[in-house]
């Protein structure tokens, strides 16, 4: 047994020099890179100074614009938190793909971003894979990438590794050997051992994207506005514990050809692995007034505004509820968790709709399948999903959609000045009712057995088209869900609505803004589930 004792002195001496290396252990020195920022466009150079990044930010950067390659081209410089190849002494830059003519470069090194250059054609393909966008998501050629290196951790398992695989084949080349067999399964095992290593995931994090700050908190992530090169783009992070609703929003996005002016704007996903922590993030379109229940706890509506938002909020919910059969197939779909928390409002004050973690995709002619129907959030929910009394067809998870959307609705409504008389604060639906923590009980004895609805203000039926619009909300909550309008009717409603929009405007006041001090803060109101 000689040998195996050598085998274990072996490995325990290799151990003890890797844990034992003094460079492992020391604390790395802040990082210090060149600073430059153009105040405005119209600037020409912008003033370099050198600057101590701080210890999240490990990498320097440069970015230009055309082919200059002197400090007179570059937009801007400085520290650089992400960790997509920069792994560089030198900061050679590659073209970026917002197609505005910018370049990047990143390193890790003191001030190495004050020489950058671009890459030379001859190592482009060996240095670094090239990153192709299909449907926004990010994957690779067929071009070998560059190595990952990734701290202390990994350095000491490559160099263990190799060791422990040869101590494997020796120990069992011995025992073979004394039993008079082949070796050649062994060869066999180190096979297995060297193919078993996961290959990189193509949705690994490339863009140069830098979170700024929060912008809202959601039930499976939070949602960040941030800086993506020249662009502002709205960045939702989610969890590796919600992996589930990312999965989920990201195949609504990327499978289902979702193509329109209602509907968010989808950019890419990318998963990002920091150490032990791991993100996924969906990278959207950034919209600056918010979801439409912030913007209206402190902005009210005329009649033009609400035709507007409302109108725009059914177009889209028609279109997400439609079977497209073209060249590009558009399966129906169920949101399943509308609310004005899930309705963003964009510059022109029109609506379209977002968060679809819990949306649900029907094949053409297909069944739903195996789902759980008690999704959503507790104060949207229709009396059937309350009473767990869903029947398991796409039109059943439509007509739910059509209950939440009466809500959002009476929300508008409520904020509207088009009636006479004082607008009332903003309200959630059944907060009058039952409070703004509500739970399951409160609301299946409230929408179920009492079948109680918010309340209509008598002076909302004064003009013609607003006690329209009121029973067309009444007609999409109904108790009876097989009762209630489709998404295609209401928007062919709304949009008559839209064009009368100018009725009686003497009776419209002014637009103001209200702010309501106790509802600024941007913690939710709502209980979900």
């Amino acid at each position: 047994m000689n040998v195996c004792n050598f085998v274990v002195f072996f490995l325990l001496s290799s151990a003890v020099h890797c844990l034992g290396d003094p460079k492992r252990d020391g604390k790395s020195p802040r990082l210090v890179c060149h600073f430059c920022s153009k105040s405005n466009s119209s600037q020409s150079d912008c003033t370099w100074i050198n600057t101590t990044c701080d210890e999240t930010s490990k990498y320097c950067y440069t970015m230009w614009i055309n082919d200059s390659l002197s400090k007179g081209g570059v937009q801007r410089a400085g520290c650089w938190q992400q960790n997509a190849n920069c792994e560089d002494s030198l900061c050679l830059g590659e073209k970026t793909h917002n197609g505005k003519g910018f370049f990047f470069c990143c390193c890790n090194e003191n001030l190495c971003n004050g020489n950058f250059s671009l890459r030379p054609e001859t190592t482009r393909s060996t240095v670094t894979s090239e990153p192709i966008t299909t449907g926004g998501i990010i994957q690779y050629t067929n071009k070998p990438s560059k190595p990952d290196r990734r701290g202390p951790t990994y350095t000491l398992l490559y160099l263990v590794a190799p060791i422990f695989v040869i101590a494997v084949i020796l120990i069992i080349g011995f025992f073979m050997y004394r039993r008079h067999k082949t070796p050649f399964p062994t060869r066999i095992l180190e096979e297995e051992l060297l193919n078993s290593i996961p290959p990189p995931s193509p949705e690994l994090g490339f863009r140069p994207i830098q979170l700024v700050e929060v912008i809202s908190q959601g039930k499976f992530g939070t949602v960040w506005k941030a800086d993506y090169l020249e662009d502002v783009v709205a960045v939702k992070v989610f969890p590796m514990a919600h992996q589930t609703a990312w999965v989920c929003e990201k195949d609504i996005f990327t499978t289902c050809n979702l193509k329109h002016e209602n509907i968010l704007k989808f950019v890419a996903v990318e998963k990002h692995n920091n150490g032990s922590c791991s993100e996924l993030w969906l990278i959207t379109e950034y919209h600056e007034h918010g979801s439409l229940g912030d913007y209206l706890k402190s902005h009210v509506v005329t009649w033009p505004e609400l035709c507007s938002m409302a109108g725009s909020m059914a177009n889209g919910l028609a279109y997400l509820h439609t079977e497209v059969l073209e060249s590009s197939f558009k399966p129906c779909i169920a949101h399943r968790d509308f609310k004005s928390k899930n309705v963003l409002v964009t510059k022109d004050l029109t609506c379209c709709l977002s968060d679809f973690g819990l949306a649900m995709k029907f094949d053409s002619g297909g069944d739903p399948g195996e789902t759980h129907g008690q999704v959503g959030t507790r104060r949207y929910m229709a009396p059937e999903v309350l009473e767990g009394a869903i029947s398991f067809t796409r039109e059943s998870f439509l007509y739910i959609d059509m209950y939440a959307f009466a809500l959002v609705l009476w929300e508008l409504m409520s904020r509207c000045t088009a009636a006479d008389g004082p607008v009332d604060e903003y309200k959630l639906p059944f907060e009058e009712e039952i409070g703004s923590h509500p739970s399951l009980e409160d609301m299946q004895q409230v929408v179920v057995q009492q079948k109680i609805r918010p309340k209509f203000r008598p002076d909302w039926f004064v003009h013609s088209n607003m006690a329209s619009l009121l029973q067309t909300i009444e007609e999409c909550w109904d108790q009876d869900a097989e009762a209630r309008l489709t998404a295609q009717c209401v928007a062919e409603r709304l949009s008559q609505f839209n064009t009368n929009s100018s009725f009686d405007l003497a009776h419209s006041p002014t637009v103001t803004t209200v702010v309501n001090n106790t509802n600024i803060t941007p913690s939710s109101k709502e209980s979900s589930i």
